[in-house]
């Protein structure tokens, strides 16, 4: 009889660790699905919605989402080729010094202050220039963690970084968005509004 009952102790007791670990594997799974969802959900909130009262009344021309899009791509690839001015004084000392490129602006800086004299040196200078919603968007495209008023993206710039064979293709092909993006801003009606 002693037998009997110690063999019943023990499948009570593989029964009890079979249940637990069948709850374990069900509570594993249900935060599996659940670290899915909020991935899901932290995608759907990436994309930063700035109602229109809080951006800037001199904020023209706003580019439109599929133009940003194309300029946040843009501005990544340059700041991996080192090709992208970063911030006010950056950007004014490179139209200064003549150097051409696209001049992304962010219409969200408060006091407007800061950027308000850009445009105008911008267009003395011949550089084409578009407002964006974002600071914050603007400074990730941009590989920075902070949000980020102005980007120039100046791709003659002299700051080279040493090619291997395989990043001649990647230059081309960044060369082709920025043209395009630079022809669609162009196209936009670009004079100062007073």
């Amino acid at each position: 009889m002693a037998k009997d009952k110690s063999e019943k102790k023990d499948k009570k007791r593989k029964e009890a660790a079979e249940t637990v670990s069948e709850s374990i594997e069900v509570v594993d799974v249900e935060m599996e699905d659940s670290a899915k969802a909020e991935k899901k959900g932290k995608k759907a909130k990436d994309d930063i919605i700035i109602p229109l009262e809080d951006l800037s009344p001199i904020a023209h021309p706003l580019a439109q989402k599929k133009l940003v899009k194309k300029l946040h791509k843009t501005i990544k690839k340059a700041s991996k080729h080192r090709q992208v001015k970063r911030g006010v004084k950056e950007v004014v000392k490179g139209i200064r010094k003549g150097e051409k490129g696209l001049l992304v602006l962010a219409a969200d800086i408060t006091p407007i202050d800061i950027i308000s004299h850009l445009p105008v040196l911008s267009e003395d200078a011949g550089v084409p220039y578009v407002f964006v919603t974002s600071k914050e968007e603007l400074g990730h495209a941009s590989a920075t963690k902070r949000p980020t008023s102005c980007v120039m993206v100046c791709p003659d710039s002299k700051k080279k970084t040493k090619r291997k064979e395989g990043e001649e293709d990647e230059d081309e092909d960044y060369r082709e968005l920025y043209d395009e993006c630079y022809r669609e801003i162009e196209a936009l009606d670009q004079k100062v509004v007073f």
